[in-house]
């Protein structure tokens, strides 16, 4: 086996999903950028959630908005549900892990806020639930999914955005979503802050 030739691959596969999304990709992800703005303007915050490497996006986004993307702007509202090791294990034990996050967006949840729903396959149990309770809530929903967006897909309604990167692999999906998420970032500190 050849390392170097493999990275090499993993490099060229990469960057070919990456370009030959941008023509799918674009217009969805700047309608996100929209909602997630006039939520924020509306005093409303971003509800972030997924598992394993779609949690740690979660975590990434929320950091971003509550922080700083690339500049220095006033703090945005943003939580990832992942995050709190009490409530997760609680619901998971008390109820089913597949709750850990629907009874977070119901508890934390308004009207003018947005769910930013993460799975590579679009068929997280625990994800699916948390759509579900996002539109009990009247949020709007941002899915970021792959592989045709699974069960998600079939759940969001004219006022969602779906996010659908078009490839099979979760490695490959995955770092287009992690792409993706930057691409909001950008989007919404260029809508709050204009442009450099």
């Amino acid at each position: 086996m050849n390392l170097v030739s493999r990275i090499s691959e993993h490099f060229i596969d990469s960057a070919q999903t990456k370009l030959s999304s941008t023509e799918v990709l674009a217009a969805p992800i700047a309608d996100a950028v929209e909602a997630m703005v006039e939520s924020l303007m509306a005093t409303g915050k971003i509800l972030a959630c997924g598992n394993g490497g779609s949690a740690a996006d979660a975590q990434h986004f929320a950091a971003e908005l509550v922080g700083r993307y690339e500049r220095e702007r006033p703090e945005l509202a943003a939580i990832a549900l992942t995050v709190d090791s009490s409530i997760l294990t609680a619901i998971a034990n008390d109820y089913a892990f597949e709750q850990v996050f629907a009874k977070q967006v119901r508890a934390l949840g308004q009207p003018q806020d947005v769910l930013l729903a993460i799975s590579t396959s679009g068929n997280s149990a625990n994800v699916i639930a948390a759509v579900n309770a996002a539109h009990e809530r009247e949020m709007r929903v941002v899915a970021l999914t792959g592989r045709g967006g699974g069960r998600i897909a079939e759940l969001l309604t004219d006022r969602d955005i779906h996010i659908c990167v078009p490839a099979e692999r979760t490695a490959r999906i995955q770092e287009v979503h992690l792409l993706t998420l930057h691409c909001l970032c950008d989007g919404i500190d260029c809508m709050l802050l204009g442009t450099e």
